[in-house]
C-alpha cells in the first residue's frame, strides 16, 4: 500500500478518535471524499492498525446510533427557522 495512503489513513483515525468527527467533517478536513474517508477506516486500517481500527469502530458505531437523532434535530431546526 502507498505510503501517503497509510499516513492519511492512520491521521484521519487519529482525528476521528480524538475529536469523534463524522466521516463527513474528516473528508472535509483532509479534502478527500466520503466514500475515500470510509474505505480508509473500514477496509484500509483494518490492514494496517487492529487496534485502532476497534477503537475507530466504536465511534463510528455511535455515530451510527445517533444519526436519527441528529436529522430529528436538522429537521426541527430547519422548520423552526422556516417562520422567521
Amino acid at each position: 500500500m502507498n505510503k501517503d495512503i497509510v499516513k492519511r489513513t492512520l491521521n484521519e483515525a487519529n482525528n476521528m478518535i480524538e475529536t469523534q468527527n463524522t466521516v463527513r467533517t474528516i473528508a472535509k478536513i483532509f479534502k478527500v471524499s466520503k466514500s475515500t474517508v470510509h474505505k480508509d477506516l473500514h477496509d484500509r486500517l483494518l490492514d494496517i492498525d487492529k487496534e485502532l481500527y476497534a477503537k475507530v469502530a466504536d465511534v463510528l458505531k455511535y455515530h451510527t446510533n445517533i444519526r436519527h437523532i441528529r436529522g430529528g434535530q436538522s429537521t426541527k431546526e430547519k422548520y423552526l427557522n422556516l417562520g422567521n
